[in-house]
């Protein structure tokens, strides 16, 4: 692909797929007379601070972290565009509660989510446990129960990095795991940015324990892959599961609640810098081919996703899906040029915290 034509300042984006600046606006439902997201969650009785040593203080810090999240992302995105908070019910054994904002200066959506789920396993859910070493019986039928606290964030600007990133608890008969991670999915790559969000990665693994930022880059790195293409979804990050506090050599549940606190801390200075940068049609082109691609992951691979859509809220799980995408056939991008560079990174991944230019 060859970038061509005038770049122009865009600090704003409401939906339009050409680039063109639109004035913010409220649309798809979203509604001005919506609770705030401040009086929703403190009648859940958010603790900030909880250390989710229990489910209890665990479902805490799922609602004090996306309350503190999507208050710092309204004021960071500056449109006076807010979140959409809708808390749901589908069931007494399933209930969450959905944050979203749309048509943002710097977030074209944004989503955080919470989600509280109980019920029997599945056979299936049940061997795919069982595969990964958590002693559970594959014929299914045991009773769990999971919580976890969901973010993406999708820019307007294509040179901001998609941000990913999740805390969660998943209990079967008095068993307990936790799982969680944080990435980023850039359309174009700066070497600079991808080595401060994984040096911040390392620096909150390595105040638990040295061989975690290691094992959990390579982690990441394997999980968000897609094999029909050959390339990795971004550029990673940290990635675990089924860890279980009892067998660990570093206190889990503060590791949990640092990995909850440090989502938005670790891409912050990145999206400020890069938010009011020029770009081109061509650039926004691309970045939604890219963001195919996310989608693309999402449905064929994730995990979550498919555990979800096994009778989920679609919506809930749906709304990380970027806003608007594109497929082209066969696009290829011109030797050198910042596009191709971004692929030859996605099919090998780079150690950043030792990478130099």
């Amino acid at each position: 692909m060859l970038l061509s034509g005038k770049a122009t300042p865009l600090l704003c984006l409401s939906g339009d797929h050409h680039g063109r600046k639109l004035t913010p606006s409220r649309k798809h439902g979203f509604s001005c007379k919506s609770k705030t997201v401040l009086s929703v969650l403190k009648s859940d009785g958010a603790q900030p601070g909880a250390s989710p040593g229990t489910a209890q203080n665990f479902h805490q810090l799922l609602l004090a972290t996306q309350q503190s999240i999507i208050r710092e992302a309204e004021s960071l995105d500056s449109s006076g565009q807010t979140f959409l908070i809708d808390k749901w019910a589908t069931a007494p054994s399933r209930s969450g509660v959905t944050a979203v904002m749309q048509d943002g200066c710097l977030l074209e959506k944004g989503a955080v989510n919470i989600s509280l789920v109980q019920g029997k396993l599945t056979p299936e859910r049940a061997m795919a446990m069982s595969s990964r070493g958590r002693g559970i019986h594959h014929a299914g039928g045991q009773s769990y129960s999971a919580a976890a606290l969901s973010l993406v964030f999708h820019p307007a600007n294509p040179f901001v990095p998609t941000l990913r990133a999740d805390v969660r608890l998943f209990q079967v008969e008095g068993q307990s795991w936790y799982g969680g991670g944080c990435d980023l999915t850039p359309a174009y790559l700066f070497e600079e940015d991808a080595r401060q969000f994984h040096k911040f990665w390392k620096a909150t693994c390595d105040k638990h324990h040295a061989d975690l930022y290691p094992k959990y880059k390579a982690w990441c790195d394997d999980y968000f892959y897609i094999p029909a293409r050959q390339e990795h979804r971004g550029i990673g990050g940290i990635f675990f599961d089924d860890l279980e506090a009892k067998d660990a050599p570093f206190d889990v549940s503060q590791f949990v609640k640092d990995v909850a606190e440090g989502m938005l801390s670790s891409w912050r200075d990145i999206a400020t810098k890069r938010q009011a940068t020029p770009f081109s049609d061509e650039q926004r082109q691309w970045q939604l081919l890219r963001r195919g691609r996310y989608l693309e992951f999402n449905l064929l691979y994730d995990r979550g996703v498919k555990f979800g859509l096994s009778g989920g809220r679609l919506e809930s799980i749906m709304v990380s899906a970027p806003p608007l995408i594109a497929w082209r056939y066969n696009v290829v991008p011109e030797a050198g040029s910042a596009e191709a560079e971004l692929i030859a990174v996605l099919q090998k991944p780079v150690d950043w915290t030792s990478h130099t230019t």
